[in-house]
């Protein structure tokens, strides 16, 4: 039920009270004032597109984008994705779950914030001074709404913030896989996922042999990094579970191939971009 239409009942509630006075004005009210509260309980607990008040703090050296050594394992490209607009993770990290998911950042102080706020992707874990996000300089200063105005919040240090799960989109990539370099051919195969899309979170993944689709479930070692001892052989497909804090899962496929003679230190595209 909108508000619109809780307006709606409390004025034919009120005519109902004028013309034949069976209901008492303080009736009116508790009535009025459960119908309120329902209304607020049941919008929190659907609300799956609102904000949550937390803190943000930023990386204290002195390099704008993100860290190459964050606990996600993506490496360089975790300093660099999403044009370094990236974020450690306290909670939100989820035991490495969490990585390459992306947050609507947005500080809170009007004199120095946009509403629009920032974009940041999950590259990393970590928290200081009570906060869920620690971004990068860049991001940090991107909440800001003038360029002196980012100064003054990278100055501040720790700001209080609101965020929301967004979906991550990156035109023209695909989801691709990156060979660990300590992957040994053929005895032991570890990769990461780079331009995970959407709002749902890789939760399981499994290789499979292309010519007999013999499967094999794969093991987080750590962030965003699924690792096999005895990878099956020959050319091997991938499927990744995709699920949403809703509940919902669903299993996603990859176009291409990852060859049968794969090396440590190569890059996959899988062919598969996720519509967001």
């Amino acid at each position: 039920m909108h508000y619109h239409l809780i307006s709606f009942a409390f004025f034919v509630i009120f005519a109902h009270y004028i013309i034949y006075g069976s209901l008492s004005l303080q009736s009116l009210l508790i009535l009025f004032t459960t119908l309120l509260l329902k209304q607020t309980l049941a919008e929190a607990a659907t609300c799956s597109n609102c904000f949550t008040p937390s803190r943000a703090a930023h990386y204290p050296n002195s390099d704008e984008q993100g860290t190459d050594v964050g606990a996600c394992g993506f490496g360089s490209f975790g300093a660099t994705v999403n044009g370094g607009d990236v974020s450690a993770a306290s909670d939100l990290y989820r035991n490495g779950v969490g990585c390459g998911a992306c947050y609507q950042v947005r500080c809170t102080n009007s004199n120095y914030c946009s509403d629009k706020g920032v974009t940041v992707v999950v590259t990393d874990q970590g928290s200081g001074h009570n906060t869920d996000f620690v971004l990068s300089q860049r991001a940090f200063g991107k909440m800001a709404q003038t360029t002196d105005a980012a100064a003054s919040l990278l100055a501040l240090g720790v700001v209080d913030i609101e965020y929301r799960r967004v979906s991550c989109s990156y035109p023209n990539k695909n989801i691709t896989i990156k060979i660990d370099e300590n992957s040994d051919y053929p005895h032991y195969l570890a990769f990461v996922i780079w331009y995970q899309q959407g709002d749902k979170d890789i939760t399981a993944v499994q290789l499979c042999e292309t010519k007999n689709s013999v499967c094999k479930l794969l093991d987080r070692s750590h962030g965003a990094v699924w690792t096999t001892t005895s990878p099956p052989s020959g050319p091997l497909s991938l499927r990744m579970l995709l699920s949403g804090e809703d509940g919902d899962e669903s299993w996603i496929v990859p176009v291409n191939n990852i060859p049968e003679n794969w090396k440590g230190g190569e890059t996959y595209d899988t062919g598969v971009q996720i519509s967001v």
